[in-house]
């Protein structure tokens, strides 16, 4: 296992002196002060992001960075446009952006293979991070990003907005008042395995003409990933379902709803002891998990009775006196005895917005967001452990304590990943 002092000399590559060094005012935003924000890798998925946040007066948009030129002016159209003028400035290099003393916070949306080396990256610049999730690779890149943002001070929000979705919001209610009995079951939707099996690819596309570098920059596109030749397919978008560049299947959808089972249950700061693989990997399949405590977790693509009718990223808990269910569509079912209790809750697409406002004022106040860098790292290790034991085919044992398996080695040796030089965590 890597040592405290190897990831304090090696958490990325090469190290950066963080800016609070060099007299920048990023974690000092004065609360009469906009948050200046610079966004890394924004695609479809962070041009959604960055359209919320776009609509708070308090935060302001000044730089965008990615590897394709494409983009690059996608976003600045975007932002020019909101503002009325042409100060949006383009890079292709991540330090570029992150050397400037006026940007506060930058928003993170590049694939999954970038995410916690460049959070981190982020946070010795002394910067605070909104990242798109999953948020790690690896169960050693969650250990280190939880204790990067600790030791640098910063504000880390996962892009997990259902912690601030209304419907969300009440279930996790109902569960604390008592009117679900004591907790028995969480439920996590982890499907459909036809789109997102529980094993990705671990093979290669066949290699096409690699653009100019001032088109496509290949070598940052990979980053940490393993080198493998150039295909369109993987830039846009299809690098998903190949192991080199994505955490598994698991980890998509666990990413979404794992996250909120541990939310709702107020277990943020542990993870199950057990993991039990079931069905194949073209589906139906499951991961039976089970906390200390004897309340079960189960990751299942299949028997979502209410998914029609509750929408995607769906969860269920079950108590001893009843039951409750909700997914994107913001639509609850629940068991008979729990129907007086509910009441309307905000649209769906007001997560995201609330989800920005919990980041924007913990920015200024310094209090920890609902889906901190401690939060993701437990969530996204339950996934990687259930991963783990998805590729061992048996069921493991895990000490959170010890952050080990207890029986065996072989899933060990799987709790990290190799990166490519000069890239470490």
């Amino acid at each position: 296992m890597t040592t405290r002092r190897q990831i304090l000399k090696t958490a990325v590559a090469p190290m950066i002196v963080p800016s609070l060094a060099l007299g920048q005012r990023a974690g000092a935003v004065p609360p009469s002060d906009k948050i200046v924000f610079g966004g890394i890798g924004i695609g479809s998925r962070g041009a959604y992001d960055l359209r919320a946040l776009l609509t708070f007066d308090q935060a302001k948009f000044v730089a965008v960075c990615d590897v394709r030129n494409e983009r690059r002016e996608e976003v600045k159209s975007m932002v020019d446009q909101k503002y009325g003028n042409s100060d949006c400035q383009m890079y292709d290099d991540q330090y570029a952006l992150l050397a400037r003393q006026d940007i506060d916070a930058v928003l993170i949306a590049t694939g999954d293979r970038w995410h916690t080396p460049l959070a981190i990256i982020a946070a010795q610049h002394g910067k605070d991070v909104y990242c798109e999730k999953p948020c790690s690779m690896s169960m050693e890149e969650s250990w280190v990003l939880a204790d990067a943002f600790r030791r640098y001070n910063r504000i880390y929000q996962a892009g997990c907005q259902r912690r601030n979705g209304g419907n969300f919001e009440l279930c996790k209610e109902l569960l604390k008042s008592g009117a679900l009995g004591k907790l028995e079951t969480l439920y996590a939707n982890v499907g459909p395995s036809v789109n997102w099996p529980p094993l990705p690819s671990r093979g290669w596309l066949a290699a096409e003409e690699l653009p100019p570098r001032q088109v496509l920059d290949w070598d940052r596109w990979l980053g940490p990933a393993p080198w493998r030749p150039y295909n369109s397919a993987y830039v846009s978008g299809g690098w998903r379902n190949f192991y080199d560049f994505h955490g598994g299947g698991i980890l998509e959808w666990g990413s979404h709803t794992v996250d909120l089972c541990q939310w709702a249950a107020e277990l943020d700061d542990t993870q199950p002891v057990e993991y039990e693989p079931v069905g194949t990997n073209t589906g139906p399949y499951k991961v039976l998990a089970k906390y200390a405590s004897g309340v079960n977790l189960v990751m299942r693509d299949d028997g979502w009775e209410g998914s029609l009718k509750t929408g995607s990223c769906s969860f269920r808990i079950e108590g001893d006196k009843g039951w409750v269910e909700t997914g994107d569509a913001t639509r609850i079912e629940c068991s008979d005895n729990v129907k007086p209790m509910l009441r309307p809750t905000a649209p769906a697409n007001l997560a995201l917005p609330s989800h920005m406002a919990d980041l924007l004022r913990c920015i200024k106040t310094r209090q920890q967001p609902r889906a901190s860098a401690a939060a993701a790292a437990n969530s996204h290790i339950v996934c990687h452990a259930a991963f783990i034991a998805y590729q061992r085919g048996k069921k493991l044992s895990w000490d959170p304590a010890k952050r080990e398996f207890t029986n065996d080695d072989i899933a060990n040796r799987m709790r990290s990943r190799a990166l490519r030089e000069p890239w470490r965590v």
